[in-house]
């Protein structure tokens, strides 16, 4: 039996046919006509010296030879499409696709875009908020920025700043609890967005810092940190706002941060790509804007006292 592959049309007939279990269908979608389907499927038997197909009255079903097959005939072409959809790409230098928890995509992105695309009309941005890891190939993404302690093998990886944690609340809300120990009486908000950080970076880690024990319970909970920040912005209370997503609202003078020891989570955001493609004029251009964004906050950061979660966690 020859090792050398039949022709990419007679294998891209097979494929369609075997996803369909129709010929018919397989050739509307191959854009030819049945007769030359048939064709190819023909050729290709021919060339594997079996059958792939049993021609039924109206229907065909696999040969055991096309069920081995199929499953690697369908990967091939996938692999192949997510491989030339990557080659365009290179040669895109207009469009960037963005990737974004959408926390981070309500809260950091959308309040500064009006300055990047200001700076780069010639860039057309697009995003995807979702916290799905996706392949920067099979699902045509640029850039992804991702939160947590990942490993990012085989990826450019850029860390943005520490991640840190501490309460802030409305200027009015902030006059009604003037000390830290006035917030044990102070409605809580609790951001479950971050529980599965381990050291716990939440209300009780930061009450044990301030060398207060308390452990609140009672208060709303919230499985989205936007929603938690919107509802301390709305004076529902006072939440422990994640850096990335409260720095704005601390700038801007909605939010204020009264008692300013904070806990350093030990994760952070991390600015990915595909490696080698760093360099892009659209994502180089995107990773420097975020940078220089990042340091217009980097005040707030440097007059704080910040924790590690961690050293509460062992004292």
């Amino acid at each position: 039996m020859p090792d050398r592959l039949p022709p990419l049309t007679a294998l891209r007939a097979f494929d369609a046919a075997a996803r369909h279990m129709s010929f018919a269908k397989a050739a509307d979608e191959l854009h030819v006509t049945p007769a030359a389907l048939s064709f190819q499927i023909k050729s290709l038997e021919q060339h594997l010296g079996a059958p792939l197909f049993r021609r039924l009255n109206r229907a065909v079903e696999l040969t055991d030879a096309g069920k081995a097959l199929a499953p690697g005939a369908s990967d091939g072409f996938q692999t192949l499409a997510a491989a030339w959809r990557s080659a365009e790409r290179t040669q895109d230098n207009q469009t960037l696709t963005v990737t974004a928890g959408p926390a981070f995509t309500a809260k950091w992105l959308a309040p500064r875009l009006y300055e990047f695309a200001q700076s780069h009309p010639e860039v057309e941005l697009r995003f995807s908020a979702s916290l799905k890891l996706m392949d920067f190939g099979r699902d045509a993404i640029d850039v992804a920025i991702r939160f947590g302690r990942g490993a990012d093998e085989g990826l450019y990886s850029v860390p943005l700043a520490e991640e840190w944690v501490c309460p802030v609340m409305t200027p009015a809300m902030a006059a009604q609890h003037p000390t830290p120990q006035s917030l044990t009486k102070a409605p809580l908000i609790f951001d479950d967005s971050i529980s599965f950080i381990e050291p716990r970076s939440d209300w009780e880690a930061w009450f044990r810092a301030m060398g207060t024990d308390f452990a609140p319970t009672h208060g709303p909970r919230f499985s989205q940190a936007d929603h938690a920040i919107d509802a301390a912005l709305a004076g529902v209370g006072v939440v422990l706002g994640r850096r990335a997503l409260v720095v704005k609202d601390i700038a801007d003078g909605r939010l204020v941060m009264p008692f300013p020891t904070g806990l350093n989570t030990g994760v952070r955001f991390r600015f990915l790509c595909a490696k080698g493609a760093e360099e892009r004029p659209q994502i180089a251009a995107f990773r420097d804007w975020m940078m220089a964004e990042i340091d217009k906050t980097s005040h707030i950061t440097e007059a704080m006292t910040l924790i590690a979660a961690a050293d509460l966690a062992q004292g």
